[in-house]
């Protein structure tokens, strides 16, 4: 069966099984998720094999509320995250190493279905969305918000999930003024391996080709905008 067949295969699989957490599933259960224990998303795969693209970081702020960021200052970071991760293509992004693109645009695909694409296409990177969440991430992230694997993978989402991230890099304690501006960048830096880090080079560099795809004086210019120590 051609691989492209496959992905649409299992899609119909799991969109069948719904939101039933079965054995085996791409989703674990509500107790792994209550106790912080989270099964690997495709066991028995090494690591530095299917992910090799970066590993998983450990959050900062692990303990970091699950909100919704609003504000002009939080628009301006999810913007400079886009320049530096997906560029023109936004939330429809898929990272460029995959030899085998989903069968639709990401924003039209469920959970669910972004999931089955991952497992039916091992060896390639799958870095997807405006965020380019990594599969361990993105399961992480599913799990830890509690989102359906019905619901659809679109900008709210999104931004829902990627504010996550920023949660957990400090950006509570940044906009309170409590984490230094460069702290906080260093932080977003392990998250997302576009960004350079204070050395000026991403923190994944040379890790399976990955690079900063900014300068630190631009990503700092931006930040400097919004930081608490700009007054």
């Amino acid at each position: 069966m051609p691989l492209i067949l496959l992905v649409l295969f299992m899609m119909q699989c799991v969109t069948a099984a719904g939101a039933e957490a079965v054995r085996g599933s791409l989703f674990v259960s509500s107790s792994a998720r209550s106790n912080g224990a989270m099964a690997a998303l495709f066991v028995g795969r090494a690591p530095g094999g299917l992910f090799a693209d970066r590993p998983p970081h450990d959050p900062v702020f692990a303990d970091a509320g699950i909100g919704v960021f609003r504000g002009s200052d939080v628009e301006l970071i999810r913007a400079v995250i886009q320049e530096a991760e997906s560029r023109h293509d936004g939330y429809d992004a898929v990272q460029f190493g995959a030899r085998i693109k989903p069968p639709k645009k990401p924003t039209k695909m469920t959970i669910a279905e972004v999931f089955a694409w991952i497992e039916a296409t091992p060896g390639q990177p799958h870095a997807i969305g405006r965020y380019q969440f990594i599969p361990q991430t993105l399961h992480r992230l599913v799990a830890k918000t509690g989102v359906q694997p019905s619901q659809r993978f679109g900008p709210k989402l999104q931004d829902r999930l990627a504010d996550v991230l920023l949660a957990e890099a400090g950006f509570h304690k940044f906009r309170a003024g409590g984490l230094d501006r460069q702290a906080f960048m260093n932080n977003m830096a392990k998250i997302w391996a576009g960004l350079p880090n204070s050395t000026g080079k991403s923190h994944y560099d040379g890790y399976a080709g990955n690079k900063a795809s900014m300068s630190w004086a631009r990503f700092d210019a931006v930040m400097a905008r919004i930081s608490p120590e700009s007054g």
